[in-house]
């Protein structure tokens, strides 16, 4: 008998129109011969099943169903393709839990840790994994501009603590550029991150549950053709992804080591996507996304594809995995 697989997407951040991309994405890819896939929004202002007319019908929060025509569907799985909030910080896995309604993410407590860069960074750091000189601080903190020069040097990133796709970041190549560049920053968030400029080659690199195993993805590597790996680098064509990463032999062992131990340092299940900066030949950890990008031109499905897996066998195995979880 078939399952019925809630997708969810949307969300209440900046990365509502990205997250509705990836779901629909997933939506098509599917395979239609073992599930009943379901497209469903998650909005600010409403909770509804989209159908392929664009119907809307509301969600039931009490048990996450909803009424079509008349009969009541429910789900035995969700797929999260909710960047930001409230599915990649984990707040909605936790009602699915209190529900005991299964998904394709980690547990809440991993997603809302993994969110929050500057925790991660934290944890991270204590158990040696390599990462860039950071500085933290809090909306109506006094922000002292000496202070955080002195500590992580120019040129500096200044990062929202809590965002993804890159909104509200800023790299920073003199002082004066640093209010403005906080400014931004607390738009987003009311915690920011302020971080060294790491020269070196960027790569990303995704680890995955597939079929009962860690597997770390072929590398990508980044070469933005702007000042950092911004928005329009991500998502308007002004980079280069190139997989496989152009790396030693050395530098891709190290790599593949490090994104394994981070992945299960965190616990981590599901899907991953991990930053980091070479110096030298050693791999320094920026941040992990637990929802990625899942378009057909997005990093996680080229390097699946690279792998040897299609996106059907990608968001089937996710959905396979919650099950038997």
């Amino acid at each position: 008998m078939k399952k019925n697989i809630a997708i969810i997407m949307g969300g209440y951040s900046s990365e509502v129109e990205i997250s509705l991309k990836s779901g629909n994405v997933v939506y098509k890819h599917l395979d239609k011969e073992k599930y009943n896939a379901f497209k469903v929004h998650i909005l600010k202002e409403k909770w509804v099943l989209v159908d392929e007319y664009n119907h809307e019908y509301p969600i039931n929060k009490h048990d996450f169903s909803a009424e079509v025509n008349g009969t009541k569907i429910t789900f035995d799985c969700v797929f999260n393709a909710i960047h930001g909030a409230p599915g990649e910080n984990g707040t909605i896995l936790a009602y699915f839990d209190l529900i005991k309604l299964k998904h394709t993410s980690a547990p809440f407590y991993q997603m809302a840790l993994t969110f929050n860069k500057r925790d991660t960074l934290s944890v991270v750091k204590q158990y040696g994994i390599p990462t860039a000189t950071s500085i933290y601080f809090d909306q109506g903190d006094n922000v002292s501009e000496k202070e955080i020069i002195d500590k992580v040097g120019l040129p500096c990133f200044v990062k929202p603590n809590n965002a993804g796709s890159s909104f509200g970041i800023s790299k920073v190549n003199k002082q004066e550029e640093l209010a403005s560049a906080i400014e931004k920053a607390f738009k987003e968030d009311s915690e920011i991150l302020i971080e060294s400029f790491l020269d070196g080659t960027e790569v990303s690199v995704g680890v995955i549950d597939y079929e009962n195993e860690t597997k770390v993805l072929p590398i990508t590597e980044i070469v933005s053709e702007n000042d950092f790996f911004d928005y329009e680098a991500k998502y308007e064509g002004k980079s280069q992804e190139i997989t496989p990463a152009r790396l030693s032999k050395k530098q891709e062992e190290n790599v593949i080591e490090t994104a394994k131990r981070v992945y299960e340092i965190l616990n981590m299940s599901g899907f991953s996507r991990s930053e980091y900066i070479f110096v030298n030949d050693i791999p320094h950890f920026l941040e992990m996304n637990t929802v990625p990008g899942l378009t057909e031109a997005s990093i996680l499905p080229q390097q699946a594809n690279k792998a040897g897996i299609s996106l059907s066998q990608l968001f089937g195995n996710a959905i396979e995995t919650a099950l038997n979880n």
